[in-house]
């Protein structure tokens, strides 16, 4: 599993808190850092090909100009197929690459994500994935309500969205993931917000709220107008049909600009019964459409898991590669880069600058030895899990999930808190592995930490 992590985006969505920046004139300097990244971990990149997936995230990676990321994704399978990113570039130039013809029997992924903002995709940009071998789409859509888009501060509409599903479809996509969100109150802060009416045919969209959404600034949303609001969204998400949906509860990320609203006063979330309620139709919707659950957030048709984010659930090794990217071998020890795309940069952007990483060096905090970050602890910084750690993680991926967890391996002093919430119907036990129920999906949290100890 490979990771690339491409932290430019055009603007900041009130509730995100993941690593981004907007200096998007840095992309050039940050694509050649990556090829170096990638050159000096070559030997740990080739560890991680089981299960054999890449991923682009971000930040908005539709942003990264196609043939930049082409000319990345040549230099991961050169490295794969045992040559060097210096070899690759000294024969093909940077950004030489055309993207003629179908690369995708270059690319030795089974599953090649890229994650997409609506308003980035063109006809032009669907057809350059393809060509280059990306074969799943995974397009952060969030809801298809303008109102709610625009609460959020994300740069397209609802009909903006629905265009850019058919755009990926005509070019041949056929694996589509959506996001969506749940769990917010799009409180309207002025009466230019409160004139939406219809977006979509048979998506009536908050028409109601007029004049009296500014009345209720600091009451929010009733719970009725908000579950309608969810369930318009579901209504449309249905029509599209997509392969794969992700479904997340929105939270108050540290350093968000929700957070901050929420720290001040001039946010409120929803109650955690509304939130239940939405989760509940949620799954009870789309198990009428033929979607299969398979993970908290996570639903798709049948055979069309996401074989990457499964592979983080199972505890497989995965490589992250830019700024604020993680790195796991599969057993005990983690990396991650520091989330500082200057720091990455002057690290990574001089290939003078620093030795070849030889297999197997050693170093410290896990930050180098198998992970290949020799000299580099500057920008680097890792970790050792304890047997303890390794438990609490194992059993918190692994009941997230419907597959649940084997029984077996799971330690004796944990039993009478197994056998406690067998009773309570907080876990199933069924062909020697334990589940939550999918009606309790929702506090797996909570049933977690009690097994836990």
């Amino acid at each position: 599993m490979i990771y690339i992590h491409f932290p430019f985006c055009k603007s900041f969505c009130t509730y995100c808190g993941f690593y981004s920046v907007r200096e998007r004139d840095k992309i050039g300097k940050y694509t050649e850092s990556l090829l170096r990244e990638i050159d000096l971990r070559k030997a740990f990149l080739c560890q991680c090909t089981r299960p054999s997936t890449l991923y682009i995230g971000g930040g908005t990676p539709s942003l990264w100009p196609v043939e930049q990321l082409e000319e990345v994704v040549r230099a991961i399978s050169a490295v794969l197929q045992g040559e060097t990113v210096s070899d690759y570039v000294n024969s093909n130039g940077h950004s030489g690459s055309t993207i003629s013809g179908d690369a995708a029997g270059i690319f030795p992924f089974a599953e090649f994500t890229v994650e997409v903002n609506p308003d980035d995709v063109t006809e032009e940009y669907a057809l350059a994935l393809r060509r280059l071998g990306v074969n799943r789409v995974s397009m952060g859509v969030q809801s298809f309500c303008d109102r709610s888009l625009r609460w959020m501060a994300r740069r397209h509409g609802a009909a903006e969205a629905v265009e850019a599903f058919r755009v990926l479809r005509s070019a041949g996509f056929g694996n589509i993931s959506l996001d969506l969100i749940f769990g917010y109150d799009p409180v309207l802060q002025d009466a230019a917000d409160s004139a939406d009416g219809n977006v979509l045919a048979g998506h009536p969209c908050v028409s109601e709220f007029s004049d009296r959404g500014m009345a209720r600034e600091f009451h929010g949303t009733s719970d009725e107008e908000l579950m309608r609001l969810w369930d318009n969204d579901l209504e449309t998400i249905m029509r599209l049909r997509p392969e794969h949906i992700s479904a997340y509860q929105m939270g108050l990320d540290e350093g968000s600009v929700l957070g901050e609203m929420a720290s001040s006063g001039r946010y409120r979330e929803p109650s955690d019964e509304l939130c239940a309620a939405q989760y509940s139709l949620l799954q009870r919707r789309l198990a009428s459409a033929g979607y299969v659950q398979y993970e908290v957030s996570n639903f798709s048709l049948p055979g069309r898991r996401a074989v990457h984010n499964s592979g983080y659930w199972d505890r497989s090794p995965y490589i992250g590669l830019g700024p604020g990217a993680h790195s796991f071998d599969g057993d005990r020890r983690r990396s991650w880069n520091v989330p500082d795309v200057d720091r990455y940069i002057a690290a990574f952007g001089d290939s003078a600058a620093l030795p070849p990483v030889a297999s197997g060096s050693s170093g410290d905090s896990g930050a180098s030895g198998s992970f290949g970050f020799l000299g580099l602890l500057s920008v680097a910084s890792g970790e050792v899990l304890t047997e303890e750690d390794i438990l609490t993680e194992t059993v918190m991926l692994a009941l997230r999930t419907v597959d649940g967890l084997p029984l077996l391996r799971l330690p004796r002093f944990m039993q009478a808190s197994i056998d406690r919430l067998l009773s309570t119907g907080s876990l199933i036990l069924r062909d020697g592995r334990l589940r939550i129920p999918p009606d309790r999906l929702f506090i797996s949290d909570s049933i977690i930490r009690e097994l836990l100890p």
